[in-house]
């Protein structure tokens, strides 16, 4: 298979792609065609299907993993793809992984260090809750792995989820032998589950898009509902102790204008906020690097950190 970013001006393309978008539309001459934009794990392409009544373009919609037959030509600057057939694909004859981004890091290590940090937990309800979620749900299980963190902006990619709250796990139980006096137990069991209402804001790859609840609720009051759905299932859950977890899920943005229905109030909260804001600016930042690695200088202003960014010559 020859990989989207390896294709250039002339190319003949004869490969399987994820149908990313599909749009009807009409020439100046009123002739109709189908705008396409075609992905893989490498990146997008822009489509066009100048025929789409030619018997060799197939009933197709989007996120459906199609076949393509055309050729790589540049228009205004961009490559595109002049595409003169089209099959849809059985699942046998193609890998998804091909198609998504996907955590460069290995999941089965990741989601077992998650396990080793909920063993470690020693209060026995805070142990029980997350038990509930990351070891008998097995349904939640498979839909937290697979989740990205986000939309677009950071950890967009299958297993982004997992890599995010893994990181912001390690960096709260950091935070934990640097200042004793926060409460180990309630901090890594909210950074665990800070971010599990994304399974239920965000839909499933390939699609990766803001579900109805997603748009209308948010991951941060759906997480926070899951937590005392989960906590109502285990007998005496004190009522103090999910009252803060709550919280501290409620509170990990830190501030209004970014989402957090609720300002942070305990110590163990400010320190959430400051750990899922640390690991989300810094894989924003990787990735942003990773996206201009041919720029060894000055990247631009960006808006989300307000600043002109540039990339460290050495190391």
């Amino acid at each position: 298979m020859k990989f989207i970013r390896d294709l250039k001006e002339g190319d003949r393309v004869f490969d399987i792609y994820l149908c990313k978008h599909k749009q009807s539309a009409v020439t100046k001459n009123g002739k109709p065609y189908e705008n396409v934009i075609l992905q893989d794990k490498t990146g997008t392409i822009d489509a066009k299907v100048w025929d789409p009544g030619n018997p060799g373009i197939g009933e197709y919609d989007s996120l459906n993993y199609i076949e393509v037959y055309g050729d790589v030509n540049n228009f205004q600057g961009s490559l595109q793809i002049n595409v003169k057939r089209i099959r849809v694909c059985k699942e046998e004859e193609y890998n998804p992984a091909d198609y998504l981004p996907v955590s460069s890091k290995d999941m089965d290590t990741m989601f077992n260090d998650l396990l080793d940090f909920i063993k470690s937990i020693q209060n026995t309800y805070l142990r029980q809750l997350l038990e509930a979620f990351f070891v008998q749900d097995k349904n939640f299980v498979k839909k937290f792995r697979y989740s990205s963190a986000a939309k677009t902006v950071h950890h967009g990619f299958v297993g982004g989820l997992l890599e995010h709250t893994l990181s912001v796990t390690k960096l709260c139980d950091y935070y934990c032998q640097a200042y004793p006096i926060l409460n180990r137990n309630l901090l890594l069991t909210a950074a665990i589950c800070h971010d599990i209402g994304k399974t239920r804001e965000l839909s499933p790859f390939p699609e990766n898009d803001y579900t109805d609840d997603g748009q209308l609720l948010g991951h941060i009051v759906m997480g926070s509902q899951m937590v005392a759905e989960k906590a109502a299932g285990i007998a005496d859950f004190p009522h103090v102790l999910l009252t803060q977890l709550q919280h501290c899920i409620l509170a990990h943005h830190g501030k209004y204008e970014y989402g957090s229905p609720k300002l942070p109030a305990l110590m163990e909260a400010l320190a959430l906020n400051y750990a899922d804001d640390t690991d989300a600016k810094l894989e924003t930042f990787k990735e942003l690097l990773e996206n201009n690695s041919e720029n060894q200088g000055w990247l631009g202003f960006n808006r989300l950190f307000e600043s002109n960014l540039r990339a460290t010559r050495e190391k």
